[in-house]
C-alpha cells in the first residue's frame, strides 16, 4: 500500500550525521581537529583537509548557514559517545516506591523485622510506603496504627522523614517514608562498598597463597639437624664399649 510504504521510508531515516562524501553543499564552516576556528571554506578544500590530516569531515550543525563541520576520527568519536551513554544510563536513578504491610498488634520480634526491611529500603535510597491493616473490632482504634507508624518513623529518622502524613484509606492506614540520601548517593555507596569487599577477598586470597612457602623453612631446618641425631645415636655404642 502506499501509504505504508511512505511510513516505512520515513522511519529509516538516519540520525547520523553526514560525513565526507556524503555532505552535499558547496561551501562550510570548518572547525579544525582541535576546536580551531578555520572559517568558511568550499566543500573540495574541507574534504582535501581531511584526508591531509587522516580524519573525518564530520557535520556537526547542519541546520545553520554555511552547515557547520568538524575535522575528527568519527570512529573514535561513536565510540567514546556510546561509552557516555552507557555511563549515564548505568549512573542513572529510577525512583522505587517499597512497601511494608503491618498490623496494629504487631509482636515484637515481628516489628524489628519488618523494621530491618525499611532500614534497608531507606539506605538504598527508596522510598517506602507503611500499611497498617486493621481487621474486625480493630477498625474502631485507629489510633493503635496511627502511634505505630510514628514510633516507626521516629525509630528510623537518621535514614528517612515522613514524606506523606499517617491517613485512612478505608480499612488501612498509609504512611509514606521518604529517604534522606539520593538513589544515585545510595547506588555510589553501595558500588564503594562492593569494591572495597571485592578488594579485602583478594588480598586474603593472596595471603593464603603467601602462607605455604612461610612454613617450609622450618622442613628444611629438619632435615639437617637428622644426620646430627643419626650420628649421636651411632656414637652411643662405641662409647659403651
Amino acid at each position: 500500500m502506499p501509504g505504508s510504504r511512505g511510513c516505512n521510508r520515513g522511519g529509516s531515516i538516519s540520525t547520523e550525521p553526514r560525513i565526507n562524501d556524503r555532505i552535499r553543499v558547496p561551501e562550510v564552516r570548518l572547525v579544525g581537529p582541535s576546536g580551531e576556528q578555520v572559517g568558511i571554506v568550499p566543500l573540495a578544500k574541507a574534504l582535501e583537509l581531511a584526508q591531509e590530516y587522516d580524519l573525518d569531515l564530520v557535520e556537526v550543525a547542519a541546520s545553520a548557514r554555511p552547515p557547520v563541520c568538524k575535522l575528527m576520527d568519527y570512529g573514535k568519536f561513536k565510540y567514546e559517545s556510546a561509552m557516555k551513554a552507557r555511563e549515564a544510563r548505568k549512573n542513572q536513578a529510577h525512583t522505587v516506591i517499597k512497601e511494608m504491610k503491618l498490623r496494629p498488634k504487631i509482636d515484637p520480634h515481628d516489628y524489628d523485622t519488618k523494621k530491618g526491611h525499611v532500614v534497608r529500603f531507606l539506605k538504598q535510597g527508596d522510598k517506602v510506603k507503611i500499611t497498617i491493616m486493621f481487621r474486625g473490632r480493630e477498625q474502631s482504634r485507629p489510633e493503635l496504627g496511627y502511634r505505630l507508624l510514628q514510633r516507626l518513623a521516629s525509630d528510623v529518622e537518621e535514614l528517612g522523614f515522613i514524606e506523606s502524613n499517617p491517613k485512612q484509606d478505608g480499612r488501612n492506614m498509609i504512611m509514606v517514608l521518604g529517604p534522606h540520601k539520593k538513589k544515585t548517593e545510595a547506588m555510589a555507596e553501595a558500588r564503594e562498598a562492593q569494591a572495597a569487599r571485592k578488594a579485602e577477598r583478594q588480598g586474603v586470597a593472596t595471603a593464603g597463597d603467601e602462607a605455604p612457602a612461610e612454613e617450609t623453612a622450618p622442613a628444611e631446618d629438619a632435615t639437617e639437624a637428622a644426620p646430627e641425631v643419626a650420628s649421636a645415636e651411632a656414637d652411643g655404642p662405641n662409647d659403651e664399649a
